[in-house]
Formats: structure tokens, sequence, C-alpha cells
């Protein structure tokens, strides 16, 4: 099918069939606000931010859901849009916690942002406000109902990306919550602690607990990286301040995870600053183990590996590699164990 022809604030733009305003307005590099959608997740027009003009078309709609036709024009900064866009951020603040200057999430919240973009001090709406319990007995996440917009990107996540849909809404009307079955714990939940829940969450409502005041937003560096703990290979956003690692966030741009994590990928890195990891080899002399130089210890290991097959030939030597190298060092391993030593005795734990 060819695509269709659209007018997004006087730029005209061709997009595939079936495609929303919102994708409409990318291509056109018109940027529409947006709280409830993430390109990793399947749009619901939940939050209303992402609210239009159409030409010909009552009222004002979802850009994110709305699917474009041929010839429509669509005005996504008018007055009128603005003064919708101003309304429902008003009434999400009017039950929102007023402490950017002490959240962590400061610097990176897309809530603060769009408060800051449409002048928005503080909401014409006072009422009751939430006052949940900010506790959860696990060690990776921290859960705060009180900065939750129900925006429903968690949930999302949680179904369409880790597919272990371990939380969803609960409850109704003002008592309505994101939570886990019966509200408990999510220790007690078949969450697996991916951590993709935090990292779509677009306020301060879900924080990785080992990154809480390790440093603001703008004072850390981010450096991509490859994790380290299995041979997959997926993308890491390193984010540093001090020379020490402050948090880690997912790389959406990775070849390998597209943003995915696991549990050790994203809240496993603190072996780096243990002060138990080696930093040197060790051998044993006189029985206990010394710090010695590379040259040192691979000179003792050649010269054992030799004395082995000397005594009892290259069967008596095994090699075990490892999930965490990459593939050509594995080939690597095989390689000396096989044409080198003379030994099949190759095997491999994900463990290791």
């Amino acid at each position: 099918m060819p695509d269709v022809l659209v007018t997004v604030d006087g730029r005209q733009v061709s997009v595939p069939p079936g495609s929303t305003v919102l994708q409409a307005a990318e291509a056109a590099g018109v940027k529409i606000p947006t709280l409830c959608h993430h390109p990793a997740l399947e749009p619901i027009g939940a939050c209303r931010m992402c609210l239009v003009e159409i030409e010909k078309q009552r009222g004002y709609h979802p850009a994110c859901t709305f699917p474009v036709s041929a010839g429509i024009v669509v005005h996504t900064n008018s007055p009128g849009v603005r003064d919708a866009r101003r309304f429902v951020l008003e009434l999400l603040l009017s039950d929102h916690p007023l402490d950017c200057m002490t959240c962590d999430a400061a610097g990176a919240c897309e809530l603060q942002d769009l408060a800051y973009e449409y002048g928005i001090k503080e909401s014409r709406f006072p009422g009751v406000q939430h006052d949940w319990p900010v506790t959860d007995a696990n060690p990776f996440i921290l859960r705060d109902y009180n900065k939750c917009i129900l925006c429903r990107r968690c949930i999302r996540a949680c179904q369409e990306i880790n597919g272990v849909e371990a939380i969803g809404l609960i409850a109704r009307g003002f008592d309505t919550k994101v939570g886990t079955a019966f509200d408990g714990d999510l220790a007690d939940s078949p969450c697996e602690f991916c951590g993709m829940c935090v990292a779509v969450c677009p306020t301060g409502a879900l924080l990785p607990k080992p990154g809480i005041g390790r440093g603001r937003n703008w004072e850390l560096t981010t450096t991509t990286t490859i994790c380290p703990y299995c041979g997959v290979g997926c993308s890491l956003d390193v984010m540093v301040k001090d020379n020490k690692i402050a948090r880690v966030a997912s790389h959406w741009d990775g070849a390998a995870n597209h943003g995915a994590t696991c549990v050790k990928g994203r809240f496993g890195l603190d072996f780096v600053e243990s002060e138990e990891r080696l930093t040197a080899p060790l051998i044993r002399k006189d029985g206990e183990l010394v710090e010695a130089t590379w040259d040192e210890a691979l000179d003792l290991v050649v010269n054992k590996f030799a004395e082995i097959v000397e005594e009892s030939g290259p069967d008596a030597l095994a090699f075990l590699s490892s999930a965490k190298c990459t593939n050509e060092e594995n080939y690597l391993l095989q390689k000396l164990s096989r044409a080198v030593v003379g030994t099949n005795n190759v095997d491999h734990c994900a463990r290791l």
C-alpha cells in the first residue's frame, strides 16, 4: 500500500498506512509531549499528554493512538492544545509530591520536565493526596506510589518485554495503584527483578535502591559497555560519579538486548567496588597464597601443566570454559586444550 500524506504543523510528511499521528509528527521533526508512551511499548493513550487538534475532527485526540488517514491536517501546539495539556498536568500534580529538590529522579523525570516546559509550579486543584507507605522488602527496587501517575508503563514493560506479568492495576477509583497480587512485596511475587519497570518509569515512583543518594543525574558520566555476566553481550549504560558506579540503565539501542536486562546486569555490578575483589594473581608459597606478577603466575601454570602431562599424560588435565568469555576466547581455550596440551577434556558451565 502507498504511503499516506499527512500535514503536521504545516509540514507535509509521508508515513506508512497504520501509522499514528505521533509517528507522523516524529517523521516531520515535530515533538509531541508524552508520559504513558514509550517506543518499546504498545501505546494505550492513558495519560492524554499527547493531545492534538485535527482539522474536521471534534475535540482533541491522543496522538499516540490516533491513526493517520490521507490528507489529515494536525496542529500540535495551538493555544487550545496547550491549555488542554496544562490542565492534564495540573490534575497529575494535584496528587503528586513536589519534592523535586530531594528526589533522586530529578533531572531525569519526564513529569518535572513537562511542568517546567508548561510553567506549572503548583496545581489549581488542591485536595486529598495519597500517603502510601514507601516500603518494599527487596534489595533492588524502591516503589513510591505517591509519585506514580498510573501511566502503566511498568505494567506493560513487565508484560510485553519480560513476559512475567508480576504487577498490574489493583483497587479502583482513588485507591487504584500498581501492585502485585494481594498487594504484597515484589520479593513474594513472580518478579525477576530485571528492572525493566524502573527503566521505563517517567517519574520517581520506581528507583533502583543501589543508586539512591549516589549522585544526581546531571553529575553522572554515562558509558555504554557490555555486561560481564554471560555470553549474550547485552549493552548497558553505566553511570559513574567520582569513579564509582552510581547506577546501571538500559541501553535501548543494544543489538543483543534492545534495552532488556536481567537482575545481574542491572543490579549486580557492585562487585566492581568490592574490597574482596582480586587485583593481582595469587600463587601458593609455603602453603599460603601470596600476590605475584602475571609472569610468575603464568610460568607456574605452564610448568605445572608440563609436569602433569609428562607424568600422567595429557588426559590427566581438563579445561573449563566460561559463558562470561567471548566466543573467540572460548575458541582459543579449546585450541589450547586440544592443539597444545593434547586433550579433548573441555567442558563448559554457565555459572563460571
